[in-house]
């Protein structure tokens, strides 16, 4: 059903959502990690045999500050929205898309939908920009900022306030999903044209050339890809004046799906819920997050290496190192979802095996 949700505008020096949520996120709580990795070393395994499962079940319980995590809900929030600068030529699908793929999503047809179904996981769908009139549909959350983006080959994608709004919706969602009991938590996204978003906003946080950065997306052709690189290089250009800046830069580069994303890892992780990244725009909106705040960095678990371009470059400048490597390259979430099942299978283990003492087992030999 559609919410109502009440915002607030950034404020760099008030007490707007966004920075209360930003004061509010602690980092991994090393106490309760000491204590999961000795529960993981007394476990009727040889140490360390369960591989990243084990790192997992650690860092899971340094999140939600507890020595058995529980992951009684999981929940994955597809944001939808358009780009102007798909007026630029970089996709190889009509903007119209985006809109049909948002019905797709409510009728259970798409990919995320079959996956979510296969690990028991829900689906949220929000329209954070889409440039379509859905009216009031069931299932559909409605915080439409506008209908797209501008085209930021010519100046920012949008507005700080409107940057505001998105980022708040997104903690919003969080708080709702925690009050949900939701344990552990995905974004998804959909938007034609968002890799080109995503592609200048690696290439602004990080430094990185856009001919490193820019792939196919949808499928577009080798001098298709070259072309979108050089959008890239002139967006950039065009909003170098708000680089040096992280909100700014999100505002300049980025799209409301994008930002909602973001908001969502804040709220989400300030609230001690276990978040997974999914791919190639899931990871700028998770940077963007670390660039805002950097106490977010070792609470977000990157599920998988993407197909696309440069997003194993991407991710080693960024220090982190995905669960899984399944040459997917959809969206929607679908990987964050896959590697849900991942970490609650790390979860099971953790909370449910037995210890050498309980279970009479003799311990390793000194």
């Amino acid at each position: 059903m559609k919410r109502d949700f009440a915002f607030q505008h950034y404020k760099i020096s008030g007490s707007s959502l966004i920075e209360k949520t930003v004061a509010g996120l602690k980092p991994l709580d090393p106490e309760m990690m000491k204590k999961a990795r000795e529960q993981e070393d007394n476990l009727t395994k040889p140490l360390g045999s369960l591989g990243r499962l084990e790192e997992l079940a650690v860092k899971v319980c340094g999140i939600q500050g507890r020595i058995h995590p529980s992951l009684r809900k999981k929940r994955v929030v597809v944001f939808a929205s358009d780009h102007g600068v798909v007026s630029e030529g970089v996709s190889a699908y009509p903007q119209e898309v985006t809109a049909q793929m948002v019905y797709n999503f409510l009728r259970g047809g798409a990919g995320i939908n079959a996956i979510a179904r296969t690990i028991g996981a829900e689906v949220r769908v929000v329209d954070m920009g889409v440039s379509h009139d859905f009216g009031r549909i069931p299932g559909l959350i409605s915080l439409k900022v506008r209908k797209g983006t501008s085209n930021f080959t010519r100046g920012p994608a949008m507005s700080m306030p409107e940057l505001s709004r998105c980022l708040e919706a997104g903690v919003e969602l969080a708080h709702l999903a925690k009050k949900d009991g939701v344990d552990m938590i995905a974004g998804g996204d959909m938007g034609i044209g968002n890799t080109t978003s995503a592609s200048a906003l690696f290439c602004a946080y990080l430094g990185i050339a856009a001919k490193s950065v820019v792939g196919p997306g949808t499928g577009i052709t080798p001098s298709q890809i070259r072309h979108k690189a050089k959008v890239v290089e002139k967006a950039l250009a065009v909003n170098k004046d708000s680089l040096s800046d992280p909100m700014r830069t999100l505002a300049g580069l980025g799209g409301f799906e994008i930002a909602g994303m973001t908001g969502l890892y804040l709220g989400a992780a300030e609230k001690h819920i276990t978040v997974l990244v999914d791919g190639f725009i899931a990871t700028s909106a998770a940077l963007a997050a670390m660039k805002i705040c950097p106490a977010i960095s070792g609470l977000l678990i990157f599920s998988h290496l993407s197909e696309e371009t440069g997003h194993k470059v991407i991710l080693e400048k960024m220090g982190v190192s995905p669960l899984l490597s399944l040459n997917l390259r959809l969206g929607e979430g679908t990987g964050a979802c896959l590697a849900m099942a991942v970490v609650e299978a790390a979860l099971s283990c953790h909370n449910r095996m037995a210890t050498f003492k309980s279970a009479g087992v003799s311990e390793r030999e000194k």
